[in-house]
């Protein structure tokens, strides 16, 4: 292994983890907008979601039906995100829907975090 290659693993698994802990948050802002929409509205048909990728600033919206989104919830890997948001070196586009895209983490340092932060 070369002295570059030494100094970039870390640094690489840092950026990991912290685009890890962006999307476990938006994934907690989505799961408590899902209990707030069905306390107000007493049903749930679609839910207004935000993007769950890992830039911390982003503020663009998704939408999923109450049957995806728990479909989505039960595999602690996955997360909604707008289309052009995934970023390929920690995650894989396994589906696209209607405007949205749902990844799966890599195994290493991105599912780590992910199944980490799963609530």
């Amino acid at each position: 292994m070369h002295a570059r290659e030494t100094t970039r693993m870390p640094r690489d698994r840092e950026r990991a983890r912290r685009i890890g802990l962006n999307e476990a948050l938006f994934r907690e802002i989505n799961e408590r907008l899902e209990t707030l929409q069905e306390k107000t509205s007493g049903q749930l048909g679609v839910l207004d979601l935000v993007c769950e990728c890992g830039d911390r600033d982003c503020a663009e919206r998704i939408t999923l039906t109450l049957g995806e989104y728990r479909e989505l919830r039960a595999d602690p890997l996955l997360f909604a995100v707008r289309p052009a948001h995934e970023i390929p070196d920690v995650e894989d586009v396994v589906q696209k829907m209607n405007g949205r895209l749902i990844v799966r983490k890599h195994e290493g340092e991105p599912a780590a975090v992910a199944r980490a932060t799963d609530q």
